[in-house]
């Protein structure tokens, strides 16, 4: 049954407001404020250093999430519908298509999670709902579901930044990961490191200048045509190309190394994409194949390419602690500083085994959200939404003045600076990863 027929008596949220703690959502957004919650008689009074529950909504690209976590990090109750299959059909994620499928299930899902976590609604502290970035259609559905509960249960309302949940998410099942640490954001839609000062605070390092890998991997997918092959009908580009690289060589194609006439920490993942394309091109010829014929040696052409993407972004993150060292962002102390992946590009074990070879060199430990918390989830939105709200940051004063944008900062780009120091790094080599991983992963397949 949908929340309003549940609750038609709920007062309207009453807005409240404060000059407190100003920070920015983005450089076109009306709401640049955050707030301290006043004490009314209008509102249910919610302390933050007692334990509290936050629900919270993700629909920014295809996924449907919802889920219920309180404050030490206790996942109560979630709900997740995933449109893959509908647009692997469609060769790709398309926005009007998106959207109809968040409007047609994101009641059920929220239902779901509420009802899975088996807690009184009225005992929900605030709503928090990923209103950028993201797909604008998708936005839309859940950012005008958050805010209806937030209005009908008579609780605040936390909008939340896409790429800030992902990089915060770790800190809901690592207690020690403290800020400052340095953190990668690899997924379909984004590449960027950078250093999380505080809950809302991110100096950007680095980030791609044009196609994010998760996007590249589903591009290379398409073109090799691996969704005919058994049983990758409905995998998504990335763990496709992951499953064949593990019966794969790494070494048996050579691709060239992107952007090293660069100094800075940019990613660009186009060109790698390219090559593969010239690689395809190249096996057709001399087998006399046509686009959508399955090509010999693909288990090799796989682990190349994914080696060649691997490769491009260790050496960006290589230069990042190079650059966070000179300038002492991340102090050392006792023990590892922490670096962060996540996103579902983060998913991916090789490219998590090959940041462990250059963590192992700067003394960092490296961290991973488990694979269903690296993709889209409500638990990332509602577990950002209770950091902020211990924070006290971010919380919307007025709802009419929450939109949604498709595109937004994480943070503030400092990358021009890292690109200034002209850091020369001696590249960690990646060879003995080679000789590992095709060792594990095919010692996996022959089990």
């Amino acid at each position: 049954m949908a929340l309003r027929t549940l609750l038609p008596s709920l007062p309207k949220l009453i807005l409240f407001s404060s000059t407190r703690n100003s920070t920015t959502f983005c450089k076109s957004s009306p709401l640049n404020r955050c707030v301290i919650l006043n004490t009314c008689s209008n509102f249910r009074s919610f302390s933050t250093d007692n334990n509290f529950m936050v629900l919270g909504i993700e629909t920014s690209c295809d996924d449907t999430g919802c889920a219920i976590v309180d404050s030490n990090g206790t996942i109560l109750g979630e709900s997740l519908h995933s449109q893959l299959k509908v647009h692997l059909d469609h060769g790709g994620i398309v926005p009007p298509v998106a959207s109809d499928l968040h409007r047609a299930h994101i009641d059920q899902v929220v239902d779901e999670a509420i009802k899975a976590s088996g807690v009184d609604i009225y005992d929900i502290a605030a709503i928090a709902t990923t209103n950028r970035p993201g797909l604008p259609l998708s936005l839309e559905i859940g950012l005008l579901k958050g805010k209806q509960m937030a209005r009908e249960l008579g609780v605040p309302f936390i909008p939340i930044h896409h790429m800030e949940a992902h990089a915060l998410t770790i800190r809901m099942l690592e207690k020690d990961v403290q800020f400052p640490f340095l953190v990668l954001l690899a997924s379909g839609g984004h590449c960027i490191l950078a250093v999380a000062q505080q809950v809302d605070k991110f100096l950007i390092l680095g980030q791609t200048i044009n196609n994010a890998p998760g996007e590249q991997f589903d591009k290379a997918a398409r073109k090799l045509n691996l969704k005919v092959i058994p049983g990758l009908e409905n995998v998504c580009g990335g763990a496709a190309i992951e499953t064949l690289a593990r019966k794969g060589y790494s070494s048996a194609f050579p691709f060239s190394t992107s952007m090293t006439q660069y100094q800075d920490c940019n990613f660009s993942f186009a060109g790698i994409t390219m090559n593969l394309y010239s690689h395809v091109k190249k096996i057709q010829k001399k087998f006399d194949l046509v686009d959508g014929d399955i090509l010999p040696g693909l288990e090799d052409l796989c682990a190349s390419y994914q080696h060649a993407v691997t490769k491009h972004i260790c050496q960006r993150l290589q230069r990042a602690m190079e650059f966070v060292d000179r300038k002492e962002l991340i102090p050392l102390g006792q023990g590892p500083r922490a670096f962060v992946v996540s996103g579902g590009v983060a998913s991916n074990r090789y490219i998590k085994m090959a940041m462990e070879v250059i963590c192992s060199e700067y003394d960092y430990k490296l961290y991973a959200p488990p694979p269903r918390l690296c993709t889209d989830n409500g638990v990332m939105i509602a577990w950002n939404g209770v950091e902020r709200w211990k924070a006290q940051s971010g919380i919307a004063e007025n709802l009419d003045d929450v939109d949604f944008y498709g595109k937004c900062p994480i943070g503030t780009d400092i990358s021009q600076e890292v690109a200034a120091e002209s850091i020369k790094c001696k590249w960690i080599k990646l060879k003995a990863l080679r000789q590992m991983s095709e060792f594990v992963y095919l010692d996996e397949a022959q089990r």
